[in-house]
């Protein structure tokens, strides 16, 4: 029997230790191992520099970056102006060599109610420039040393989102939502510390200003003795969101021998009253409220943007071979429950969910009824 060996280390290729055979050749289990490893590398490589090119090459201005959010949410348009120029500023600076003076970054703060398209707005900022984003909870962290996260736990997952490519982490979104719990508990010093409040604002304010910041690659104090990633935040770009209940206040006022209805303007005394530091405030440049959802936004958020609520539905029941379809006043019904539940865009799939239970439960296993129609009085 002849001897077969690896073509490329040589290696003598057995029945316990079996290869594979080419028209000219052998390749032994573990060369072929080798060469895997080497393949999957290269091919990570690759996806990671057409993500780098993707940035660099998408055509951006701010009237592009409106549009595109214009497609995906509906309403806010002050807020999305805004929004647009800051991230529009945001790609110059990660994208332009600029050498002869250095340009500090714009982070965001949006006020609105929930359920309005605060954390939307952020994702698809994100997905327009082609940019890794980390969604966190503010609620969850709290100062070093005390049970709960900690706040460079926010960079590890920007990290873990950019496929562990630093270089590419380092210019992505943060996005903080539920900003407004961190709130100071009281204006006046006390004897405990606030360290799900304050403390976190102090820890996060480090992070947020641009600094370098130890991050533990396997999630803060439970390893203490692993090797920290030099994280580099100042081109990261910082979004915070809450609700701030109470600062969007409406007051009478009198004009002429009428009365009408006027909302205050927030500003930073406002946001320092609330329980914010003013250090962290100074972070904050760009300033933005969201509004409350209108019936009529409501109802175009049903139907209007990609991947609608509706349109996923029909999509549902069509893979069963059942088309869907809402009436009209079906859909102006859904709107105007979602309105009186006064939580946003977040209401629309829960009333949806429960007019189309049993109809979920029922027909994929009924061969006769392949048309639906929902009409308003089963709202």
């Amino acid at each position: 029997m002849k001897i077969k060996n690896c073509s490329f280390c040589g290696k003598e290729i057995t029945e316990q230790d079996q290869g594979f055979e080419g028209e000219n050749g052998f390749i032994c289990i573990d060369c072929l191992d080798i060469f895997h490893s080497i393949a999957e590398f290269d091919f990570e490589e690759i996806k990671k520099q057409e993500m780098k090119k993707q940035i660099i090459n998408t055509k951006i201005t701010p009237r592009y970056i409106y549009d595109a959010l214009c497609e995906r949410v509906i309403g806010q348009h002050h807020a999305k102006k805004v929004l647009s120029v800051a991230l529009y500023q945001h790609y110059k600076r990660i994208t332009c060599d600029i050498k002869n003076i250095k340009i500090d970054k714009s982070n965001i703060l949006m006020i609105g109610p929930t359920g309005v398209g605060k954390t939307l707005l952020a994702k698809t900022m994100a997905e327009i420039i082609n940019l890794p984003i980390a969604i966190c909870d503010a609620t969850v962290y709290t100062q070093a040393g005390y049970v709960g996260e900690d706040v460079e736990n926010i960079l590890l997952r920007l990290l873990q989102n950019a496929d562990y490519d630093l270089e590419l982490a380092q210019k992505g979104i943060v996005f903080i939502d539920e900003f407004d719990k961190l709130a100071r508990k009281s204006e006046n010093p006390s004897i405990t510390r606030d360290v799900s409040g304050e403390g976190v604002q102090n820890a996060l304010l480090k992070i947020i200003e641009g600094n370098i910041i130890n991050v533990p690659p396997q999630g803060g104090r439970k390893h203490p003795y692993q090797e920290c990633i030099k994280f580099d935040t100042s081109n990261v770009l910082f979004i915070c969101a809450g609700a701030f209940d109470g600062l969007n206040k409406e007051k009478e006022k009198i004009i002429g021998f009428e009365k009408t209805t006027v909302k205050e303007e927030i500003d930073y005394d406002k946001l320092r009253k609330y329980g914010i530091i003013p250090e962290i405030l100074g972070r904050l440049h760009v300033i933005t409220k969201l509004e409350n959802l209108t019936i009529d936004e409501l109802e175009l958020i049903l139907t209007k943007p990609k991947g609608a609520i509706v349109s996923q539905y029909q999509q549902l029941f069509a893979l069963d071979g059942i088309k869907l379809t809402f009436e009209e006043k079906a859909i102006r019904r859904i709107a105007k429950k979602a309105y009186d539940e006064k939580l946003g865009a977040r209401s629309l799939r829960k009333i949806i969910e429960n007019t189309m239970l049993d109809y979920m439960f029922d027909l994929p296993f009924d061969n006769i009824n392949k048309e639906v129609l929902i009409k308003e009085n089963q709202i």
